[in-house]
C-alpha cells in the first residue's frame, strides 16, 4: 500500500522500513530532475521536516520525510542518473529507506481512492496545470 503526503512525496512499507520517493505527479511538476542531494545514512528525519533537496533545470524543491525515523539506506543510482526519479519514480526511483520510529505516524499520511486524496489530486491538478502536459489527466 503507498501512502501520500501533501509535497507529492510517496511512502511504503517493505521488510519494516519505509521506502520514500517523489510521486509521478511531482516528478512532472519538477520537470527533469538533474540532480539530487543524496542524504547520509544514519541521518535523522521528522515527519513533515525537510531533509534533502532536488534539483530540475528551473527549480529547487525541498523534499521532507514521510515519516521520522533513521535513513537506513539511500539510493546510490540517483547519484549517476537523477532522471530515475522521472523515468521510474514508483521503483527504480526511490530516494530513502527509512527505520520509523513510530509507524502510526502513516496514518497522518493519505491513501489513494479516498476522498482527501481525490479533492487534493484535483486541486493540484488545477494548480500545476499550465506544467503538465495531457497525459497526467
Amino acid at each position: 500500500m503507498l501512502y501520500y503526503d501533501k509535497s507529492h512525496n510517496w511512502a511504503m512499507i517493505e521488510n519494516g522500513y519505509i521506502i520514500q520517493g517523489l510521486t509521478d505527479f511531482g516528478q512532472r511538476i519538477a520537470n527533469r530532475i538533474v540532480f539530487i542531494e543524496i542524504p547520509k545514512m544514519g541521518k535523522e528525519v521528522f515527519q513533515g521536516k525537510v531533509f534533502m533537496s532536488v534539483e530540475s533545470g528551473k527549480w529547487v524543491g525541498r523534499i521532507i520525510a514521510t515519516v521520522s525515523g533513521i535513513i537506513v539506506d539511500v539510493n546510490k543510482n540517483l547519484e549517476l542518473d537523477p532522471y530515475l526519479v522521472n523515468k521510474h519514480p514508483f521503483d527504480q526511483g526511490w530516494i530513502v529507506k527509512i527505520k520509523t520510529n513510530n509507524p502510526s505516524e502513516l496514518n497522518n499520511l493519505m491513501r489513494t481512492n479516498t476522498s482527501e486524496f481525490n479533492t487534493f489530486i484535483e486541486n493540484e491538478f488545477l494548480k500545476y496545470s499550465n506544467l503538465l502536459d495531457s497525459t497526467i489527466r
